[in-house]
């Protein structure tokens, strides 16, 4: 049984997933390729990209900045470049829920002459926005915002940047990224190292445009140096961190079989497969095709090193729910970084898993999961999180009873069809 009103999803399990799907295109690719499409000089296409709101916004401030975007009769987008010379925005840029779009955003903006406004919904009101704002004035950008900068709304004043040698204190892609572009129109280079290596698609997007850029990964090392970038024509594959919350539930459910097409699976994003993987699961994975296909069997507990978090940090509220439905002990090292997202997920995760029976236990750094005991129907939270709210309702597809998740209008920020998927593929799971 499924019911869902928007805002709330009543589930009864269990149940298996059986069929095939094609998740929403990638949001981390969707949002780069808006943006480098607005900087390029000349005509980009973008294919595949996500019908979230996250990149709904970024578009929006993509036109805002200047770039001319026409929708094609079949979704693709064309999109005229700037040439790097974007035009003062009218108005605050509203980012809603995107704390991507907010910290990209801002090390574009940086770059240019003028003043651009930055803000988001109440989550991305409560993100950390100095650790962008610190290297962008190091850089010669002016930025001011709440608490003294730390928090939305963000007021930027750019133009006259100067390249910088940055040593990251944190792993992320959304730093790393912001720095880059705010890079490609500094005097001289700039170059970021971080203590891991984090997603690599700005490094990667960035040289399919032609930039000035080198990428030293044995020392988690980008250098860049102001270019004029080439357009590009984009095509948006899958996305892994909606993906996993099927593939986890299914490889954890016995009799589930389902298939997944066209997911992204380079490099820094299918980790969540290699600790599914040491945890017994049956997989079939084609890296060239993107199809990875999964039969429910028995998983054990694992342990996941904080070296391997920054490539699968979005995928930790899934992979915890296949760890309450392995045998044994699961162990999440290095996930602080969770606790800085649209909700603290270390937290939430810890608080609704518990409410289903789950021993979840956590302190700053680490999250530990008790698997194996069956897992019983819940009242849950979103806490305004669409990955917990995804989280839950495929942990609630395996607990016995009815489950209700509440704040699932939280989702369709990055994943519009989910509920609809959820029907069809229990559905078909009969």
């Amino acid at each position: 049984m499924v019911d869902h009103d928007g805002q709330r999803l009543r589930v009864s399990g269990p149940t298996v997933l059986r069929g095939a799907l094609r998740v929403p295109g990638d949001k981390s690719i969707s949002h780069r390729a808006l943006l480098l499409a607005g900087l390029a000089e000349g005509t980009s296409l973008v294919r595949g990209i996500s019908a979230g709101e996250d990149v709904a916004r970024t578009r929006a401030a993509v036109e805002a900045l200047g770039a001319d975007v026409d929708q094609l009769e079949d979704g693709t987008l064309r999109i005229g470049g700037r040439g790097g010379r974007l035009a003062e925005p009218a108005g605050v840029l509203d980012v809603g829920n995107s704390g991507t779009g907010v910290r990209l955003l801002a090390g574009l903006a940086s770059a240019q002459p003028f003043l651009t406004v930055l803000a988001g919904d109440a989550s991305v009101g409560r993100r950390p926005m100095d650790r962008v704002a610190v290297p962008l004035r190091l850089m010669g950008a002016a930025i001011d915002g709440r608490d003294g900068g730390r928090l939305t709304p963000l007021v930027i004043r750019g133009g006259g940047l100067v390249g910088i040698h940055y040593d990251s204190p944190v792993a992320s892609a959304q730093v790393k990224s912001a720095i880059l572009l705010a890079g490609l129109g500094a005097e001289g280079e700039t170059v970021v190292r971080e203590p891991r290596r984090s997603r690599a698609h700005t490094e990667e997007m960035l040289l399919a445009c032609g930039a000035d850029i080198e990428v030293d990964v044995s020392q988690s090392r980008v250098r860049v140096r102001p270019c004029v970038l080439e357009p590009h024509d984009w095509y948006v594959p899958g996305d892994p961190s909606q993906a996993a919350f099927w593939l986890c539930l299914a490889a954890g459910t016995p009799g589930s079989d389902l298939v997944v097409e066209d997911l992204y699976l380079g490099p820094s994003r299918a980790g969540f497969l290699d600790v599914l993987a040491r945890m017994g699961a049956d997989l079939d994975v084609d890296e060239g095709s993107g199809r990875v296909a999964v039969r429910g069997s028995e998983l054990v507990g694992t342990e996941v090193a904080p070296e391997e978090v920054p490539g699968l940090v979005d995928e930790v509220p899934a992979l915890a729910v296949a760890a309450a439905l392995a045998r044994g002990r699961s162990r999440f090292c290095g996930v602080a970084e969770l606790r800085v997202k649209e909700s603290d997920r270390v937290a939430t995760i810890t608080s609704e898993l518990a409410k289903m029976g789950v021993f979840v236990d956590a302190d700053a750094d680490e999250l530990i999961v008790e698997g194996g005991r069956p897992l019983r129907g819940a009242h849950c939270e979103s806490y305004g999180d669409h990955r917990i709210a995804m989280a839950m309702a495929t942990a609630g597809l395996a607990a016995h009873g009815e489950t209700v998740v509440e704040g699932m209008d939280a989702v369709p920020t990055s994943y519009p069809g989910f509920v609809e998927d959820l029907v069809r593929l229990t559905a078909e799971g009969g």
